[in-house]
């Protein structure tokens, strides 16, 4: 993918959220998700890559204003924590509620950690083409793999979602093409999660066993 299409198809996303935060504030619509609820069983299936520690290093690709590391801090997990956005506003919010935490504006890491995750990065496509979105997940994920140590994880939503629930705007991904492309590509241990009551999936990938 150009490197201009990648900046704008970035530019594009960071807006969306931006609004999403300025119209609902720090709520789980704010960062697009339905509910409290759902968003903490996504956290619950992408933080099985972590084989149930309580002590680690994690990068959060896409942190929105923080509220995995406050799901973690309810969990009593010891996490040494840094979340990154490309919205500034989400930045600034995570800042906010979270003195502790590590919290940049940037699309990549800046340090590797024991484990990675990306909740919804993958979802909302807009008016970008479906080849340039599928390069930016894989750019993504070599990202995610480069910057991991023992794992990393993140989720999609399905193809496998009934069509009444589909949005033109929104990209399903196809769980089985993205299985293979991590088992071949990243590690032998790959599990893809696709029973939790949700129209997605998570897929975990570890390096450490």
């Amino acid at each position: 993918m150009p490197q201009n299409t990648h900046s704008q198809l970035l530019a594009s996303v960071g807006r969306y959220y931006t609004a999403k935060v300025q119209e609902h504030g720090l709520t789980s619509r704010g960062v697009d998700w339905n509910s409290v609820e759902s968003q903490e069983l996504r956290f619950e299936q992408l933080l099985k890559v972590t084989g149930g520690k309580k002590n680690f290093s994690l990068n959060d690709f896409g942190c929105g204003f923080g509220s995995l590391y406050g799901y973690l801090s309810h969990q009593r997990s010891k996490v040494d924590y840094r979340g990154f956005d490309i919205s500034k506003e989400m930045v600034a919010n995570a800042k906010a509620l979270y003195k502790k935490a590590q919290f940049k504006v940037s699309s990549s890491p800046w340090k590797k950690a024991d484990y990675s995750v990306a909740s919804g990065i993958f979802n909302v496509r807009l008016t970008a083409p479906k080849r340039a979105w599928k390069d930016y997940i894989f750019k993504t994920l070599d990202l995610m793999d480069r910057f991991s140590v023992k794992g990393f994880s993140f989720n999609c939503l399905t193809k496998y979602s009934g069509k009444e629930k589909m949005r033109g705007y929104l990209h399903y991904a196809d769980p089985l093409s993205l299985f293979d492309h991590c088992k071949r590509k990243y590690s032998k241990n790959v599990a893809l999660l696709h029973d939790y009551g949700l129209y997605e999936f998570t897929v975990l990938v570890r390096k450490d066993l």
